[in-house]
């Protein structure tokens, strides 16, 4: 388990190179989930999403020889922005495997950053991918099986607890489970009072299942939402969730794709559909806790297209459409 000093570490590594992101209180979504809420727009960070964090920790604590290897990454679309994009600012080689159902413009911003890009047939056969060119002597830079990476995501949380007003229960998107691990570690130090709340996706549920399991299990993965969308959680991430997380919300692809077009319309902000799951869930949540709760959503990423958003949309008029293989 990482502790608080580890997500400050963290925090003073990366600070430079990353964006300390705003927090703030959102007039629209308060008034559409009928109780405050606190939006913190890691949308706007650095690679346009929180994985930037998570990279920037990792690849400034590699040692020379790991630096010489070259690092791979394994993505569903941010996690290979990031490492693409911070690996080239600080001259370290990067290849980023991805399934082809990965969004086309993360293949493309990674490819633009420099980063050796190989397309595979599903998640599954991407993870297998960079064991083997992990095998072949590059350096490993985990998406979410790693505490220093953890650590990274954790300073999303480490903001958020100093930058927010009253807040009584926070939801945080869940793929493999470093962000929300992260999150709750420095939340949980610094607010010991603050509920945290998991959300994925059906076709996406790693984490939800191994809670159901008593610990990581493979899925299947037929999501959208290919940001979200990993083969299993890791032990490590599966512990912080188990200790420290109040539960895990599950929404289903339409949803997640509504909620994208409302914090557009309600919040003014251009998130994906990983962001946008949260408010499905914070509507549960609140019949949950009641009046009373005061809520903060982690808004991940804004990585999507307008036309990535409008077909999904089209889609979602039915929702047994909405899902497409991976």
């Amino acid at each position: 388990m990482i502790e608080l000093a580890d997500i400050e570490a963290a925090a003073d590594r990366i600070a430079g190179h990353v964006v300390h992101t705003p927090t703030v209180p959102s007039p629209g979504l308060s008034e559409l989930l009928g109780v405050p809420v606190t939006a913190k727009l890691e949308l706007l960070q650095r690679t346009g999403s929180f994985k930037a964090r998570g990279a920037a920790a990792k690849l400034l604590v590699l040692d020379e020889a790991e630096r010489a290897a070259g690092v791979v990454a394994v993505s569903g679309g941010n996690h290979g922005i990031a490492v693409a994009v911070m690996a080239g600012a600080l001259g370290v080689a990067a290849t980023v495997v991805m399934p082809r159902t990965a969004p086309a413009r993360a293949v493309e911003v990674a490819r633009a950053a420099g980063a050796d890009v190989h397309l595979t047939d599903g998640m599954s056969a991407a993870f297998a991918l960079m064991s083997r060119l992990r095998e072949d002597g590059l350096t490993l830079l985990h998406p979410f099986d790693d505490p220093v990476v953890l650590a990274g995501q954790g300073t999303v949380g480490l903001e958020f607890a100093d930058d927010a007003g009253e807040l009584t229960d926070v939801l945080v998107s869940v793929g493999g489970g470093a962000l929300i691990s992260g999150v709750a570690a420095a939340l949980r130090a610094r607010r010991p009072g603050v509920r945290v709340w998991g959300v994925e996706t059906e076709g996406a549920q790693a984490m939800s299942q191994a809670l159901a399991k008593g610990g990581p299990v493979e899925v299947p993965l037929s999501s959208i939402v290919t940001t979200l969308s990993a083969p299993t959680v890791s032990q490590l991430t599966y512990d912080h969730v188990t200790a420290l997380v109040s539960d895990v919300l599950v929404v289903s692809d339409a949803e997640a794709v509504r909620g994208t077009v409302e914090l557009a319309e309600h919040a003014k902000v251009w998130a994906e559909p990983a962001a946008g799951c949260l408010l499905p869930a914070a509507r549960r949540v609140r019949e949950r806790v009641g009046d009373d709760a005061r809520l903060g959503l982690v808004l991940c990423g804004g990585n999507s297209t307008v036309a990535d958003v409008a077909s999904w949309t089209e889609r979602g008029r039915s929702p047994a459409r909405v899902r497409v293989d991976q």
